[in-house]
């Protein structure tokens, strides 16, 4: 039984860990494209928030995952 709730805390930590790089990494790459074209600002802020979505429902099945995990 002690497994399966340890890997359920390295699903969800690795996960967390991954989305957050992510996410740090995108925003990153998209204040840098606002600051070369200022004017291109509402396409990368749209394209940005897509792309973060995507990216947290990679912890939302990490998520979901691991709760599996730990009820088993």
């Amino acid at each position: 039984m002690g497994e399966a709730y340890i890997g359920a805390g390295i699903a969800i930590g690795l996960a967390a860990l991954g989305t957050g790089l992510g996410v740090g990494i995108l925003a990153a790459k998209a204040m840098d494209g606002i600051a070369r074209q200022p004017e291109a600002q509402n396409s990368i802020r749209t394209s940005m928030i897509i792309a973060i979505t995507f990216i947290e429902a990679i912890a939302l099945y990490a998520l979901v995952i691991g709760l599996i995990l730990a009820t088993k």
